[in-house]
């Protein structure tokens, strides 16, 4: 079983690597929390696996509920693991999400970090990666996605192959608290006259947060995961003056 949450496609497509390598069922988190859908017996040869972006240099809030609602009825010592997605590195992330798992009763046996291309582009300074570096990341992804699956096939255990990068304490224990408590916000996201009604921002956020009536209408349960304004085809969608002449980024058919 692989559980993943992805909003502009980086890590749906690591869980689809995962899933199809493993034989694997996937499950999107946001469909299942809407569904209420948090019991899972786990069966003898299945594996357990969670594949998600980091958000500042720890897990997204989003992971962190889920995995509190989450209730996995294991009987047969299962191999746990998380893959997660960032644009270059992770702090601490690792020690935030194994804690999370083992306050359920749920022992981590390995995680993994993938590279892939920077869709953050909320402030100063942030942008999407140029076309150059991100063809680079994308190409290196599949060898790495081929390593992953190969050490979670054998499950391997006690193998912890994430990039923490420079200053992860800084990053993980000050940076990420300061980005929860005061940047999660849909309150300057706004459509330009460039917005059509087409109402794919609606359909695509993943926690119902956008109501398009002529033009989308933010709701204020956001999770910035930016689905909307890298999805958006007519690059309608603006996040104060922070994001106007920059690029946009995802990973998939829009």
């Amino acid at each position: 079983m692989i559980f993943y949450f992805s909003g502009t496609g980086n890590s749906e497509w690591v869980a689809k690597e995962v899933a199809k390598a493993q034989n694997e069922t996937i499950c999107f988190i946001p469909e299942v929390m809407q569904k209420k859908e948090f019991y899972y017996q786990v069966s003898k040869k299945e594996k357990i696996g969670f594949v998600f972006p980091i958000y500042s240099w720890g897990p997204p809030k989003l992971i962190l509920d889920f995995i509190k609602l989450i209730q996995l009825e294991i009987k047969y010592n299962n191999y746990v693991f998380f893959v997660c997605t960032c644009g270059d590195d992770i702090g601490l992330s690792k020690n935030i999400f194994v804690k999370a798992l083992l306050a359920k009763g749920i022992t981590c046996n390995s995680g993994f970090s993938v590279i892939m291309p920077n869709n953050y582009i909320l402030m100063k300074g942030f942008d999407v990666d140029s076309p150059v570096l991100t063809d680079k990341k994308l190409r290196e992804a599949i060898p790495r996605m081929e390593q992953i699956n190969s050490w979670i096939s054998n499950n391997r255990s006690g193998l912890f192959d994430c990039k923490q990068g420079h200053f992860p304490f800084f990053k993980t224990r000050i940076i990420w608290p300061l980005f929860n408590k005061y940047q999660i916000s849909d309150k300057d996201f706004y459509a330009t006259d460039l917005c059509n009604g087409c109402r794919l921002c609606e359909q695509k956020c993943p926690v119902g947060n956008i109501k398009v009536d002529k033009k989308p209408k933010w709701q204020h349960h956001c999770i910035l995961c930016l689905a909307c304004i890298h999805r958006c085809p007519q690059t309608a969608i603006q996040y104060g003056k922070k994001t106007q002449k920059k690029g946009r980024y995802y990973k998939g058919k829009k």
